[in-house]
């Protein structure tokens, strides 16, 4: 017995849709209380073989870690939009309905293995730098109000004083202000920092990545809360479109007809840049390392194929992104193979 089930979950309360194997609808739409034991007593409830199906959420990697030993499957899907009428009821049948007749295309993974402390940990980090950007930004903009000119030094606190002298009574206050919460945060980034690494460095993969170039403590922290594991990618191609590196090719009218009949393919341009649905944190990883290497790495190897690209005539930016695509493939080979850098070995990945 196959039962599909579609979830529409919300802050306080989840719309669960039930259907056969033949699309029947088993009754109308079960509203259950968003609380792991009641969801977890309504799938245990449930006769036969359950395939579950739900939207990408705030409370989506919860939901998949409490019910995965309940159900026969779980399928995390994107957001889709609906034009039509809407409700939860409609919106947890079609969810299943998607899932019985196999029109799910693409999941999202949810799997964290051994790595859900560091991934929790990523995020955090994430989320306190861009905080403490945010400060940055607010002091300058503070000076810059003022009609004071101020660079990266605004932000040591042995120039802090001299700056602040510049400012007409009235804004002291307020920067101050400012300034002591860009304190405290940077005590906050610098702890999340160290449990970040100190977490990361407890796994063996960490100690390989970050023999590659322009791969730091951070970055490599970074891919390993996010691919987890590198079978996910069975080629470099799945990797590259995976990070936002994959090259979009689309052509039309791809045949013209020769004057002796003859059909011959059109010359059409059709590379259209790159994919556009990625993994966002992972391509400025890469591009960010690639970045390191160019400014950093004079005597790399990968430094050499830069310099070949761009002065063969590939304008600087292309050239830096096939260097990040070089990056990524050799950081997928050598998780695979768990084995480090190796200049001699991978200076031709491509």
């Amino acid at each position: 017995m196959e039962r599909y089930i579609g979830l529409d979950v919300h802050a306080a309360s989840c719309s669960a849709g039930v259907i056969d194997a033949r699309g029947k609808r088993i009754g109308g739409a079960h509203v259950l209380e968003t609380n792991g034991q009641v969801l977890v007593e309504f799938f245990k409830l449930q006769p036969g073989s359950v395939h579950l199906c739900f939207e990408e959420g705030t409370q989506s990697t919860w939901l998949a870690e409490i019910l995965t030993p309940h159900v026969a499957e779980i399928a995390v899907v994107h957001i889709s939009e609906s034009r039509g009428p809407k409700d939860d009821a409609r919106d947890a049948f079609a969810l299943a309905e998607r899932l019985r007749i196999g029109a799910v295309e693409k999941t999202v993974f949810k799997q964290t293995g051994p790595y859900a402390t560091l991934r929790q940990l990523s995020k955090t980090y994430a989320t306190v730098v861009q905080d403490v950007v945010r400060v940055q930004n607010r002091l300058r903009a503070q000076f810059r109000s003022r009609g004071v000119r101020a660079n990266k030094s605004l932000y040591s606190k042995r120039r802090r004083d001299a700056y602040i002298a510049l400012l007409p009574p009235t804004s002291i206050a307020a920067v101050n202000i400012l300034f002591a919460q860009y304190d405290a945060l940077c005590a906050v980034r610098n702890q999340a920092h160290k449990d970040l690494v100190t977490e990361s460095r407890r796994h063996p993969a960490a100690a390989l990545l970050e023999t590659v170039p322009g791969l730091g403590d951070i970055r490599v922290a970074q891919i390993l809360s996010i691919v987890v594991t590198p079978e996910r990618f069975r080629t470099r191609q799945q990797f590259w479109s995976y990070c936002g590196l994959g090259i979009v090719m689309r052509s039309s009218s791809d045949w013209v007809q020769a004057p002796n009949g003859k059909w011959n393919r059109a010359q059409v341009q059709s590379t259209r840049g790159l994919n556009w649905n990625h993994n966002h944190t992972l391509k400025e990883v890469f591009k960010g390392a690639a970045t390191t290497v160019v400014m950093q790495y004079p005597d790399s190897p990968l430094h050499k194929d830069y310099e070949r690209l761009v002065s063969a005539g590939t304008k600087p930016n292309l050239a830096k992104v096939t260097l990040a695509r070089k990056i990524a493939a050799l950081t997928l080979a050598m998780w695979k193979r768990k084995e480090e850098y190796a200049p001699a070995k991978y200076t031709k990945t491509s």
